[in-house]
């Protein structure tokens, strides 16, 4: 199997990390040779954090260039623009549609740009937005939102559900489990 590339990018505190987490123990569940590589940036105060996955038969380094991610998975809308240019031409965004303003917006310094999404859709770039803010409301919590967005993007990558139903097991923390299924479900079926 050729490696393939998956970016994880959102804002701190929406739980990029966990989602990578998950992701990369479901592909090491799979036989997969896995490399995961964080980029905190700002997290602790609302900044930008990366994800590297890596995959395949042999992988020799986590990181992802432009160009070469297969998928990625924003958890907001600004963040899927930001990185939009790591994506192949045939690979897909992922994206909330929720919008987190950066401290330029906060403070006044700058506007949060307009039609984003249809920007890039405009430019080639396959997206499949997802309110997944609303549907991990559903599921119990707000937190869900990077479930969710695991469970859209988890089709993408011809895995089982059953053995993502198994990672997310052993790898959320077991009073978290079933809601964190049934946030998986919701982005699943979505």
């Amino acid at each position: 199997m050729n490696t393939k590339g998956v970016m994880i990018v959102g804002v701190g505190g929406q739980g990029s990390l966990l989602a990578s987490k998950l992701l990369g123990r479901l592909l090491v569940n799979e036989d997969y040779d896995v490399k995961v590589s964080e980029v905190h940036g700002m997290s602790q105060r609302g900044g930008s954090v990366v994800t590297y996955v890596r995959y395949g038969d042999k992988v020799y380094s986590p990181i992802i260039t432009d160009g070469e991610a297969d998928v990625i998975i924003a958890f907001e809308k600004l963040e899927a623009a930001r990185y939009a240019r790591f994506l192949k031409k045939d690979g897909l965004i992922v994206v909330n549609t929720q919008q987190i303003d950066p401290m330029p917006v906060i403070i006044g310094a700058a506007e949060y740009p307009e039609n984003i999404l249809n920007e890039l859709k405009d430019k080639g770039v396959n997206i499949e937005a997802v309110d997944a803010l609303t549907l991990a409301e559903q599921a119990g919590s707000a937190k869900c939102v990077n479930i969710v967005l695991m469970g859209c993007a988890a089709k993408r990558f011809g895995i089982p559900y059953d053995a993502w139903i198994k990672a997310i097991e052993n790898t959320v923390a077991p009073k978290f489990v079933q809601m964190n299924k049934k946030a998986f479900d919701l982005g699943y079926n979505s």
